[in-house]
């Protein structure tokens, strides 16, 4: 992989007219020991939100040895970079052969449920192998309400009353059990995970089964951009909400339990940039050669704000001179698709013009998970950057937070 001191070395020495990923390991590594020495219990990094084998591999060479899985896919990329790492298997609706597949194969014992017919599949698979039920643990998913960019429970966990029948019938069968939630992603309410052990602490009251485990999930947010021209939303830092969250786990009576947390964005967002180039200005309108279909998706449907620096091509900003006012343009994705227009504009300086680059930072959660194919259209080009983006100037722009007309 190459090496380069700035994105703006990227831009200006390849003068690339496809995307470029530009991977930070070192701010990787940094973030990921932060949270861990934050955090007081196991963490298990959410292979979802990023799970290209150099950033699996650079978590397990900072000291992860746990990973929140949720296919055979993940299954594999995971153990191809860290074939002694622990892996949760925490998805809570699975198929068949896919339980077989982890329990048997890759000796997962660490699952989640959250439905009886879940269950039902578990206690066939481990009987069929012969399996001890006392090796396994079982996390029971519950139910949780909050506020975060993607909520989880819509589709997620187990109402408390199930969720003590669900405990109850586990122990019986001799697993050991323990409790899971999941607040969101990118929470965006401080009190979510308060709310979610007061949960947790009424279910197990009245299931009255020994516990083995809490896993308190993820939703831990990332710091993004903000635009200057709204309310900075009240929300407390990542050290500030990890000090609460470990005093709220001490005052519901959770610390003495063995502990799980399965950060993703928080640990990942920070460790890229993309690099993207304007195709077309047409009027206050910017076509460029990236989207909503590929890296671009999760500010679209997540309405994340995201830090953008304008990098000119030399010989165009010799003819436009200074770049000029910050001013909204309306952002068109590469695909030959009506549909890929950001919902949100960038604000950017005036000149901006066809040929210049952009480098929209913070972009290492979902982005590449959620790139896609269509239209032939896959970035796919990663580069390594040494200085991190916060280390650089200013952004001139970002994806703002308000509309504009067409």
């Amino acid at each position: 992989m190459q090496i380069f001191e700035t994105a703006r070395d990227v831009a200006l020495k390849l003068r690339p007219d496809q995307p470029v990923y530009c991977f930070r390991p070192e701010v990787l590594r940094e973030d990921t020991r932060g949270f861990m020495q934050a955090f007081p219990g196991k963490t298990a990094y959410a292979v979802k939100t990023n799970g290209e084998p150099l950033v699996l591999k650079a978590l397990a060479d900072a000291g992860v040895d746990a990973f929140d899985v949720a296919s055979p896919a993940e299954f594999a990329a995971v153990r191809a970079v860290a074939p002694g790492a622990e892996m949760l298997y925490m998805h809570p609706v699975k198929a068949q052969s896919d339980i077989r597949l982890a329990l048997e194969e890759y000796g997962i014992r660490v699952i989640a449920v959250d439905h009886e017919d879940e269950v039902a599949k578990l206690v066939r698979v481990v009987r069929a192998l012969d399996i001890d039920p006392g090796t396994l643990t079982v996390f029971v998913r519950i139910q949780t309400k909050g506020h975060a960019a993607y909520e989880l429970s819509k589709k997620f966990g187990a109402g408390p009353a199930q969720a003590v029948e669900l405990l109850q019938r586990l122990d019986r069968h001799g697993y050991r059990v323990g409790l899971c939630f999941h607040v969101g992603s990118q929470i965006q309410d401080p009190d979510t995970y308060e709310r979610a052990l007061a949960s947790a602490d009424w279910v197990r009251n009245r299931a009255g089964v020994a516990l083995a485990g809490l896993d308190v999930g993820g939703g831990f947010p990332a710091e993004y951009g903000h635009d200057p021209n709204r309310k900075k939303p009240d929300m407390p830092t990542l050290d500030a909400l990890m000090a609460r969250l470990r005093q709220d786990i001490v005052e519901w009576g959770f610390d003495e339990l063995p502990l799980v947390a399965e950060p993703g964005r928080v640990i990942v967002a920070r460790a890229f940039s993309l690099i993207v180039r304007v195709l077309l200005r047409k009027g206050r309108r910017l076509y460029i050669n990236d989207g909503i279909w590929a890296s671009l998706s999760d500010s679209w449907t997540g309405k994340i704000t995201l830090p953008a620096r304008f990098i000119s091509d030399p010989a165009i900003r010799n003819r436009n001179g200074d770049a000029g006012a910050i001013v909204p343009f309306r952002v068109c994705g590469a695909t030959c698709d009506s549909v890929d227009i950001l919902s949100r504009p960038f604000w950017l300086p005036e000149t901006v013009d066809t040929g210049d680059w952009i480098e929209i930072g913070h972009i290492g959660a979902y982005s590449m998970a959620l790139r896609t194919r269509f239209n032939g259209f896959y970035p796919d080009h990663f580069v390594e950057v040494t200085t991190p983006f916060d280390a650089g100037k200013a952004p001139e722009g970002f994806a703002s937070l308000e509309t504009m007309a067409d």
